[in-house]
């Protein structure tokens, strides 16, 4: 029978075990991040109805859909029933309308699962990823206070994650909208368009910015062109700074105040929650791609790799569930997506491989004791300690190499020395040293070296 070639499907991150728990380190400090700002946990199916998840018209992220289709609908034709979730924000809408009448308001929720989009396969991007989004779901209204609380959760996040300096970079599509109307650019499609290409600005560059704008698509004349470049490249370096720099914008259209008023308040929050000045700032050429937010955007770059791009974003939007209920749910979330996220940090070499999460391997000196060898591997594990047994015989030194690549830190020898005196002896196999313990004190000693191991790193 010929064989078939094992390979993994284009656009998937499979990780070896150790790489693996590295990913999972940190998904594990985002959820605790996440619940720390009680953030409750929510799960929706994988697939979702075809009619439910294809709500929104247009959008490259719709245009990526994977459909489902058992076999026996194969043969009855006709369209899929059912879909992969591209996102987690659509299943939310659906989640919410749902349940609406059993969920407490604000609905302060996360999520943390895989979705699917067929995107072109290149390097660094993935058809199947992880996302980790939070928001806050009002009923009715949602106080911008919301929107000054999940910067908060990103510095927490972000902190506990140790991968160098960020910075919350914030605006306002309320602000950038007053903008153009001041300019005499009050079409909504128009500004969705320009604003489009403001978003590219730090990708490509002003000039290439500003060839897009006089052309055919858009016509406007250098002076407009300029207004705008000056506008978007606004950044701030301190909280003080951003605050004079939107007192320096004056007035405008009652969109353009409003969003000045609500990045002020936002700001003047973002301080009171305890994040230090240097994790956050302004940057008005931030719009975000997605139509649907309407007030506060955020993206997250790390300082010394600005390469890397926007390594968490999101925003303010009006009414989550339009397609889905007749109720007015206003809602401010953020998105991780932590499979690109890993994948970049791991090239960039801010991601080291993880520990193994088998703390002790218990050898195998003489296989007519294994009895004993079990016992003491039960005596461990009863402790919460995370044990391996050797089960078949073999050299000893065969044994350790197999814990030193299994990433095990030590390693327990019982001899028919160690039997007639009842102790063991504990082998640290990073820092090749050991020790011998009487037999009724192991737990203790091994207590006491694996704390001594997590606190060396």
């Amino acid at each position: 029978m010929a064989l078939t070639a094992p390979r993994t499907p284009p656009g998937v991150l499979e990780l070896l075990p150790l790489d693996q728990i590295a990913f999972q380190d940190m998904l594990d400090t985002i959820r605790r991040g996440f619940e720390r700002f009680a953030f409750l946990p929510v799960e929706t199916p994988v697939m979702e109805l075809t009619e439910v998840l294809l709500t929104k018209e247009g959008g490259e992220t719709e245009r990526q859909v994977y459909f489902l289709q058992s076999t026996g609908s194969l043969e009855k034709g006709g369209p899929p029933e059912l879909a992969l979730r591209f996102d987690l924000t659509v299943p939310l809408a659906r989640y919410v309308a749902e349940h609406e009448h059993q969920l407490n308001f604000p609905f302060r929720r996360y999520q943390m699962q895989r979705v699917y989009r067929g995107e072109r396969h290149q390097r660094g991007r993935f058809r199947e990823f992880y996302q980790c989004d939070i928001d806050v779901i009002g009923k009715d209204a949602l106080s911008i206070r919301y929107d000054a609380e999940l910067p908060a959760v990103i510095y927490q996040v972000f902190r506990d994650l140790k991968i160098g300096p960020f910075t919350i970079q914030l605006n306002n599509r309320k602000l950038l909208r007053g903008f153009f109307e001041n300019l005499g650019q009050a079409d909504a499609q128009k500004q969705a368009l320009i604003l489009r290409e403001i978003d590219k600005l730090d990708k490509v560059g002003a000039d290439k910015v500003a060839e897009s704008l006089r052309g055919g698509d858009f016509g406007l004349n250098d002076a407009a062109i300029a207004q705008i470049l000056h506008f978007v490249q606004i950044r701030s370096s301190g909280h003080d700074d951003a605050l004079a720099r939107l007192d320096s914008l004056g007035q405008g259209s009652e969109a353009f105040n409003q969003g000045i008023a609500e990045l002020r308040e936002v700001l003047q929050l973002i301080r009171a929650l305890g994040v230090p000045e240097a994790f956050y700032a302004l940057n008005l050429s931030i719009a975000r791609g997605l139509d649907y937010y309407t007030g506060t955007v955020y993206e997250t770059h790390l300082v010394d790799h600005p390469g890397i791009g926007s390594i968490c974003s999101g925003g303010r939007y009006e009414n989550l569930a339009a397609h889905y209920t007749k109720s007015h749910l206003p809602g401010v979330g953020i998105s991780i997506g932590a499979s690109r996220l890993y994948w970049q940090l791991r090239e960039a070499g801010l991601m080291g491989t993880g520990r193994s999460t088998v703390q002790v391997l218990v050898t195998q000196m003489d296989e007519a004791e294994l009895p004993r060898y079990l016992a003491i591997a039960n005596e461990l594990r009863q402790a919460g300690i995370n044990t391996e047994v050797v089960l078949e015989p073999g050299k000893l030194a065969r044994q350790f190499k197999y814990a030193e690549k299994a990433g095990i830190a030590f390693a327990i020898v019982v001899g028919s020395d160690e039997i007639a005196k009842d102790t063991v002896v504990v082998k640290d196999l990073r820092r090749r040293e050991q020790f011998e313990v009487a037999r009724a004190e192991l737990v203790r000693a091994l207590r006491v070296e694996l704390e001594q191991a997590q606190a060396m790193g």
